[in-house]
């Protein structure tokens, strides 16, 4: 066996990349080949990042099992990922292990770390206890053959229509996620740190926030996670602007006691909820007053059963604290005025050029209305002899995994900053933060 440390000469580099963006809700991973010429979103696989335990009937669904529960009432989710960051490890582990290791890894997933590379991507200014600890579970516990961790964001610059092996020279990028939103401008393929931005309004808030009204209007829904986030991602929209939300709250106030207002059904819906034995999902229908008196007992039922979750102004009122998360007390500026603030820290070069290319990816872009309430409301902090083109990711979700596979098809750009698992044991963990300081791909 050789000395700790020395490098095998006659070890070949190994053949492919485990390409993986590590969210707080979803894995997005993909092994790309050395030799891939393309790589697309079909080579991506979205999996769920947790580890649930049903109280109903006593299982617990890892990753991508979750897909076998039938019944998502009350289940108690268990997330590595806190605030964009792996903060348990135990769980992260698990999962990796049950997704890429084990028999029961997907198909196009299953790989051998000691003839893999990995290249791990990381929310912007990680904690350096948080860094070191990954560094050594990948290393010492999964023993890649070579790692690289960098930004995830800044990977985008990759997804450029040409086939060189360049990144675009600017780029704003408006990552709005799960755990919160992030501004990061990138240039060259570079972080622009000093001018990152980070919005405290993701989607785990915004379900969060949807639980809270829901539980005080109708139903004990607490407890309720998987379900209320199901219905935000279905009848979620974001209002046109501050004075259409006015007009919006409005039209669905039901008046005070004495004086009863007709609901605006083209804004109210009825959500059916599931009932876990005939059906698991729910799914939204146009508001019916008769139905509503039924479940409030002021009306004989007519035919079968149905728990209803009525819907107004939740609907527009929880996507609203993207653009005015002054609304529940988070005393942080909206994300266009952040987006502002971040520009305005950079020379005005780099701004009018940032402007040009804004390119919005994460789950929250997806939801009805925000791109055009973010453009608009862009366009009136923007001076108006500067050009604004704004665009959202074909998929917002897998986009970040798509630039960090077509980063890594090219084996030139690679193998200038992946790390050998030789190279750590002989330089250690101090050494490999230095090396991987500076957050962006080179």
């Amino acid at each position: 066996m050789p000395p700790k440390g020395s490098k095998k000469g006659s070890a070949s580099a190994p053949k492919q990349t485990l390409v993986l963006d590590n969210g707080a809700y979803t894995l997005k991973a993909g092994l790309v080949p050395s030799t891939s010429a393309n790589p697309s979103y079909d080579n991506c696989s979205v999996i769920p990042n947790c580890i649930a335990r049903s109280a109903r009937d006593k299982r617990t669904y890892v990753a991508s099992e979750l897909s076998n529960c039938k019944d998502f009432g009350e289940l108690v989710f268990r997330r590595p990922v806190e605030k964009g960051f792996i903060v348990n490890w135990e769980a992260q582990k698990a999962i990796w292990e049950h997704e890429f290791l084990e028999a029961s890894a997907g198909e196009g997933l299953r790989c051998n770390p000691k003839e893999t590379n990995l290249l791990l991507t990381e929310k912007p200014n990680c904690p350096k206890e948080l860094q070191k600890n990954c560094d050594e579970i990948v290393f010492e516990q999964f023993e890649f053959a070579a790692y690289y961790r960098c930004v995830g964001p800044t990977l985008n610059a990759w997804n450029t229509s040409s086939p060189s092996s360049l990144p675009q020279e600017c780029l704003l990028i408006i990552d709005t996620s799960y755990s919160d939103t992030t501004i990061l401008p990138v240039y060259s393929g570079q972080l622009l740190q000093s001018a990152v931005k980070r919005l405290n309004v993701g989607g785990k808030l915004l379900t969060n926030y949807l639980k809270e009204l829901s539980s005080l209007r109708h139903y004990n829904m607490l407890e309720e996670t998987y379900l209320l986030n199901e219905i935000k991602e279905a009848v979620s929209y974001v209002a046109p602007s501050t004075q259409q939300f006015c007009i919006d709250l409005e039209r669905t106030w039901k008046g005070r006691l004495g004086d009863k207002r007709t609901l605006d059904s083209s804004i109210v819906l009825d959500y059916v909820l599931p009932d876990y034995e005939h059906s698991s999902h729910g799914y939204a229908r146009p508001h019916d007053p008769a139905k509503s008196r039924m479940r409030r007992g002021l009306q004989p039922q007519q035919g079968p059963r149905e728990d209803l979750l009525p819907l107004g102004n939740e609907r527009f009122a929880v996507p609203e604290l993207l653009f005015n998360p002054t609304d529940i007390g988070i005393q942080e500026a909206g994300l266009p005025e952040a987006i502002m603030q971040s520009l305005n820290s950079l020379p005005e070069a780099l701004k009018v050029t940032m402007l040009a290319n804004v390119l919005v990816i994460g789950g929250n872009s997806l939801i009805p209305g925000f791109m055009e309430r973010l453009e608009s409301e862009l366009r009136t902090l923007v001076p108006a002899e500067y050009l604004l083109n704004i665009s959202r990711a074909d998929d917002p979700i897998k986009h970040t995994w798509l630039g960090a596979a077509r980063f890594a098809s090219h084996p030139d750009l690679l193998k200038h900053v992946l790390v050998k698992k030789t190279e750590y044991d002989e330089n250690g963990s101090a050494w490999l933060a230095r090396k991987f300081a500076g957050g962006g791909a080179k």
